[in-house]
């Protein structure tokens, strides 16, 4: 028996199959041949899935996570056609669009995008996590380094970008203005999530250049599905935020007219 597995575990070598495999072959089961066969490598196959949804979830760098059932969804104001299941469904990104929400601090922003991200790695989506101002940083010092190329690479192996706490801070400019680079070149290639509790109007203060703060409000919300938080109902309804998208909804139905 000893020889039998030596021998598998040279196959499963020759063949790239993990070592594993081998000592699945002895505790599969199987009232026929091709049943054993067809059940051992459906075991690897799930094996080998389980993992890489793992591996997804490991790399995002989230501060934490959340059960789906943590959530209150009954609190949030969706735009028509999109639910949180629907979010959780990824629709946004199947159709190529942004994700933007607004709303006070503290009103659950984070953990929807949060399992939103999680939802996206367990469909083998590849997703990453960032505090805007930590990521605005990490531009800033990866060119002093000599390391922007890695940063970019490193940030081009997910699907879904997510930005968290937007506009909680002023930010270094260097870093801002290749923040915007990079979501210029990403822009209709990957799925922005971003949260904010600040208005359009409010962006250049953080941003300080009103020209990139106009351009890079424009690309994400060329498509875009913005997610109102409670709190803050009232200004809402007044809010550049809401006038810029009725705009462009506005413009958009024109051109398609």
């Amino acid at each position: 028996m000893a020889d039998i597995e030596k021998s598998i575990a040279a196959c499963c070598k020759q063949l790239k199959l993990p070592t594993n495999f081998a000592g699945q072959a002895f505790e599969q089961k199987g009232d026929t041949p091709q049943e054993y066969l067809l059940n051992l490598l459906t075991n690897e196959i799930e094996y080998r899935t389980a993992r890489r949804k793992s591996k997804f979830l490991n790399t995002t760098d989230f501060p934490r996570r959340y059960r789906v059932e943590e959530f209150r969804a009954d609190e949030i104001d969706f735009p028509e056609d999109v639910s949180f299941q629907s979010l959780l469904d990824l629709e946004f990104y199947h159709t190529g669009k942004n994700v933007i929400m607004y709303g006070g601090t503290g009103t659950g922003k984070t953990m929807l995008s949060i399992l939103i991200g999680m939802s996206a790695c367990n469909q083998e989506i590849p997703v990453r996590f960032y505090r805007t101002a930590g990521l605005i940083n990490l531009f800033s010092e990866s060119q002093s380094s000599g390391k922007l190329t890695a940063l970019k690479k490193k940030l081009n192996s997910a699907r879904i970008l997510i930005l968290d706490e937007f506009g909680y801070v002023p930010y270094d400019r260097t870093g801002s203005q290749l923040l915007f680079d990079y979501l210029s070149e990403i822009h209709e290639q990957k799925s922005v999530i971003l949260n904010t509790n600040l208005e359009f109007s409010q962006w250049v203060n953080v941003l300080y250049d009103q020209r990139m703060t106009t351009a890079l409000i424009g690309r994400l919300t060329h498509h875009v599905e913005l997610i109102l938080f409670p709190g803050i109902n009232n200004r809402l309804r007044e809010s550049s935020i809401n006038a810029t998208l009725s705009r462009i909804s506005s413009q958009e139905a024109g051109n398609n007219g």
